[in-house]
């Protein structure tokens, strides 16, 4: 149960709605059904607490009607709660990071760094006991370095042999493990001196990842509750996390008792001590330094340029495909920078994927101090990918969410649509048009297929992201929901979709366009009608062989009336005629029936002119200024069937009778 759920001493108060608080289990006055979780929303109430408003409904009798809306509410409360939760726990996460590194940074105290780094594995996983264990070489065993939460002498005191415990098993093989019941758990060698520790600290679940230095364990790094749990891979990862920067911290401490002793050593060697200084004096500078750019969010670019200062280098972030291959992954693997021919590359990697690589060009020689922080360097910078990948994930998972929720929620509070898409820069009341997008290419196979699928989601969602529109994958392709531009159109904007969207994936992307529409959270099924246009669209380019191609409904002239999902006749007689008839209507002139009759009369003047009772000269005189409204085409096949059927359909609506046929 949540630590914010409702005590029990609180119900009487809330139901009979003491003074100076808000019943957030009562129905409003007035308002929507959604008050009453906004309130629980506020407050941060326990997510059973949500259950109140619609359970207080019931007791009252109330509406089915306003039970089904209290409930749909509740869904809806219960979602946002669930993800201001979870945005909060990755801040709360990223925040601990930041300030681990920070302290690493200006580390002076290993064992406050290393203590702050259990508390903070603790308290973000929310487990009863954290604690941290380092090997000794000289007794080849392994001791508790730190502990946070325990209670028990014998287990604080604890020192397992190698490969003893599952510390052992984590440092035997250099990967995570964890244990729901530590004691029925027979995959790893049960002593009788680690037993009796974990007992008298009453552990159960157990979770151990490993410090590494290279491909060298040097510790482990533990989470633990003296209940059954399952910890889950964020979990996992997030202590593998800390577990890194408190290898970087061991390793940092290491090397500056290498340097002192060093220094100490070297203490007649004047010139050798002022040289030492001077690169201790860089590597703290760039440790300050990242650590600056870390707190105020700067980007890899950032990094890069602050250790070129302190280098007195040029430093640059490259693409792994961009840098040497070899070089590349001998670093990843080593875990340290390397040398290639007259540069160093430094691996930016998170696990075994790398996101990039730092290069120090034309700098041959380099300090040690200097190599270890070109390494940090790429750490904090693997650190910032990370950190902006998860936050664009998140605003992508968002935006399809509000996407979705326009596409199927057809009964959503505008109110709150609007919110949500404020939040994203998105103006739902702005004109928009909806893209059905799809690729065009061959798959091999079914993995091929999808990853294809997820480069067009990425690549639309981009797209988007920086359009202030939303994206979503559906049907097997991808959804968009673009705003327009003054003056541009749902045709050109399908056509440059259809080029950035292919360009993006390497493949043909097909893009059919809906006619613009308008005031998206005023009609609930607005976006859902305008997609069902797109997607026709889409499928008739496909049969007409334009695959790779965009377009919108409005380019199929007398067939776009078969593509729109409401027949928009009248949309269609204007764009065909609408200059005549505003013409008819301004003037009083007969330029419509002279052109129902001229076509009616089969395009004869001679035939039209008797058929209107005037001269041959008059008929001319207004087949003319058609000409000059219409365009010198308009007596062309493909536009004359289009007029003669919007000159119908004008005439149907009116309820005109045709004219004579001769």
């Amino acid at each position: 149960m949540s630590r914010d759920h409702v005590q029990p001493a609180e119900r009487p108060a809330l139901a009979a709605g003491a003074p100076g608080r808000a019943r957030p289990d009562a129905r409003p006055a007035s308002g929507g059904a959604e008050t009453p979780f906004l309130e629980l929303l506020a407050r941060g109430a326990s997510a059973e607490a949500y259950e109140q408003p619609v359970l207080l409904a019931r007791a009252e009798g109330l509406p089915a009607g306003r039970i089904a809306a209290l409930q749909q509410a509740k869904v809806l409360a219960l979602r946002v709660r669930a993800e201001l939760e979870g945005r909060r726990r990755r801040e709360a996460e990223l925040s601990a990071l930041f300030e681990t590194a920070h302290d690493l940074a200006g580390l002076r105290d290993l064992d406050a760094v290393l203590q702050a780094i259990v508390q903070r594995a603790r308290s973000l996983l929310g487990t009863d006991v954290a604690y941290l264990s380092l090997n000794d070489p000289v007794r080849g065993d392994t001791y508790m370095r730190v502990t946070e939460g325990s209670v028990a002498a014998r287990f604080q005191q604890l020192r397992l042999g190698m490969g003893e415990g599952l510390g052992g098993l984590v440092a035997q093989t250099a990967r995570p493990y964890v244990t729901d019941d530590y004691f029925r758990d027979d995959r790893f060698q049960h002593t009788h001196s680690i037993d009796t520790g974990v007992r008298d600290e009453g552990l159960v679940a157990i979770l151990g990842v490993p410090l590494m230095l290279g491909h060298h364990v040097i510790g482990v790094l533990f989470a633990a509750d003296r209940r059954a749990r399952v910890f889950e891979r964020e979990q996992i990862a997030l202590l593998g996390s800390f577990a890194a920067l408190a290898a970087a911290a061991i390793d940092t401490a290491n090397l500056l008792a290498e340097t002192r002793s060093a220094l100490a050593g070297l203490e007649r060697a004047n010139e050798i001590i002022k040289d030492r200084s001077a690169v201790i004096e860089r590597a703290s500078d760039v440790h300050d330094r990242l650590a600056e750019l870390v707190l105020r969010g700067g980007g890899v670019h950032d990094v890069a340029a602050a250790v070129s200062q302190v280098l007195d280098g040029t430093v640059e972030f490259t693409e792994a495909t961009a840098a040497p291959a070899q070089a590349l992954e001998s670093s990843r693997a080593e875990g340290h920078a390397v040398r290639h021919r007259d540069d160093w590359i430094a691996a930016v990697a998170a696990g075994d994927e790398l996101l990039g690589a730092l290069v120090l060009r034309g700098h041959p020689g380099l300090d040690p101090v200097d190599q270890r922080t070109l390494e940090r360097a790429a750490m904090v910078t693997s650190l910032l990918l990370l950190a902006r990948r998860s936050a664009a994930e998140a605003e992508q998972r968002v935006r399809g969410e509000l996407l979705d929720d326009l596409l199927d929620a057809r009964d959503r509070d505008p109110r709150l649509l609007r919110e949500r898409a404020d939040r994203l820069r998105a103006d739902l009341d702005a004109t928009h048009a909806v893209l059905a997008a799809r690729l065009e290419g061959p798959a091999a196979d079914a993995d091929e297929e999808a990853d294809a699928r997820r480069r067009l989601w990425a690549a639309a969602s981009h797209l988007a992201a920086t359009r202030q529109g939303l994206a979503a994958a559906r049907d097997g392709g991808t959804v968009l929901l673009l705003p327009l531009a003054p003056g541009d159109t749902a045709t050109e904007l399908a056509r440059r979709t259809a080029r950035h969207l292919g360009t993006a994936v390497h493949e043909p992307v097909t893009v059919g366009a809906s006619a613009p529409v308008e005031h998206l959270t005023a009609r609930p099924d607005t976006v859902a009608a305008a997609y069902a246009e797109a997607r026709r669209c889409l499928d008739a380019l496909r049969l007409l062989g334009r695959a790779g191609d965009g377009s919108a409904a409005e380019d199929f002239g007398f067939l776009g009336l078969l593509l729109a999902g409401e027949r928009d006749i009248a949309g269609f007689v204007t764009r065909t005629i609408g200059q005549v008839v505003a013409y008819d209507e301004r003037r009083g002139t007969e330029l419509l029936r002279t052109l129902d009759a001229y076509f009616a009369c089969g395009m004869s003047p001679a035939r039209t002119k008797d058929e209107l009772h005037v001269h041959v000269n008059t008929v001319a005189q207004r087949l003319e200024r058609v000409g000059r409204l219409l365009g010198d085409d308009w007596q062309g096949p493909a536009r004359a069937l289009e007029i003669q059927l919007a000159l119908r359909l004008h005439r149907l609506s009116a309820g005109t009778p045709p004219p004579a046929r001769h």
